[in-house]
């Protein structure tokens, strides 16, 4: 259930003093200039605010909830007139005994209790300070309510990123344990500097990105490079190539966005193939779009399906999230090549 449906006390008092504080003052000066009486202006001010006050919040907090709220609007009707009429009795007595026996002297003639045109010049001012007082206090609520919903949705997008980020980093790692178990059964010579580099990559995902927004293109293409190294060690013929045809010094991307495309070349590319060649382009399109390409050769079996898995799948989640739609992300085969082509907008260092 909404704040406005709840409809609680949450906007602080000091708002509310300086809400009727101020009204009060203008209503005074105003009346009091207008009958150039300022003694009458506040004594009838004073009691007319002193009824306007408990009406509008037992109208807000009583009534509204009570009958509007589960839409009971005839008995909402009948309360509030009944408070009406009861708001009417205690302003007739209060100006009656308090400020003059003519209890209604702005209207230039003697008016006596209970005539119709003063019942409804009374209930007429009140429905007045209520709709407009009522009005300020949903509207200020209506406002709280909508930043509320929007810090909300800020707070679960960040959740479901993150959880996101962390199903890729397992996932990446976990693939690269694996090699290394690989070589360790080999007793190969290898395995130290495996060891080496996974623990770079490690400190890059561990620390350098962690709860950064953006990092530079050139940490992730650095990144993207070491682990071509690791995998180089455990593929023995593999030609990887990395193109990079545009300045990308000052620009920036989500970090570890790029990972779950290289992952997927050496996945699927390497299935059955002694010969594995895979080719990385980057350029800058037009000054507003970061270009993305990898392609990788694979050989054609039943076994070999080069959709990619999980990795790609949170790939284009991350995406979603991050740029909505504004972003390509494209899978083709084209003779015995698996190309994937990703565009995001760019973001530039300043």
């Amino acid at each position: 259930m909404s704040e406005i449906q709840k409809l609680n006390f949450d906007i602080k008092l000091r708002n509310h003093i300086w809400f009727w504080g101020s009204y009060f003052t203008l209503n005074f000066l105003r009346w009091g200039a207008y009958f150039n009486d300022y003694d009458y202006s506040f004594k009838s001010n004073l009691i007319e605010f002193s009824l306007h006050i408990p009406l509008v919040y037992f109208n807000l907090f009583i009534l509204v909830r009570r009958y509007v709220l589960k839409q009971q609007y005839i008995k909402y009707t009948i309360a509030l007139l009944i408070s009406l009429f009861a708001v009417y009795l205690l302003k007739t007595a209060l100006t009656y005994y308090i400020i003059s026996e003519n209890i209604w002297p702005e209207a230039n003639r003697e008016y006596h209790p209970f005539d119709i045109n003063h019942i409804l010049a009374v209930c007429i001012g009140e429905l007045y300070v209520l709709a407009m007082a009522s009005s300020v206090y949903l509207t200020l609520t209506w406002l709280r309510e909508r930043e509320r919903n929007r810090a909300l949705r800020e707070n679960q997008f960040k959740i479901k990123l993150k959880y996101l980020e962390n199903q890729i980093q397992p996932h990446f790692f976990f693939n690269t344990l694996n090699n290394l178990y690989a070589l360790s059964l080999e007793s190969s010579d290898k395995v130290p500097d495996v060891i080496i580099k996974l623990s770079n990559l490690m400190e890059y995902v561990l620390y350098d990105v962690k709860g950064t927004k953006l990092v530079p293109l050139i940490k992730e293409i650095d990144y993207i490079q070491n682990y071509i190294e690791i995998e180089k060690l455990r593929f023995e013929n593999v030609e990887v190539t990395i193109n990079l045809e545009s300045n990308i010094e000052d620009i920036k991307v989500p970090p570890l966005i790029f990972i779950s495309l290289v992952e997927n070349a050496f996945k699927h590319g390497g299935l059955n193939n002694k010969n594995l060649k895979i080719k990385i382009n980057c350029k800058i399109i037009d000054n507003k779009m970061l270009h993305f390409e990898i392609l990788n050769n694979f050989v054609i079996s039943q076994k070999n399906n080069p959709k990619g898995g999980i990795g790609l799948i949170n790939t284009k989640k991350r995406l979603k999230l991050i740029y909505k739609n504004n972003f390509s992300l494209e899978y083709k085969t084209k003779l015995n090549y698996y190309i994937i082509s990703l565009q995001i907008p760019i973001h530039n260092e300043d």
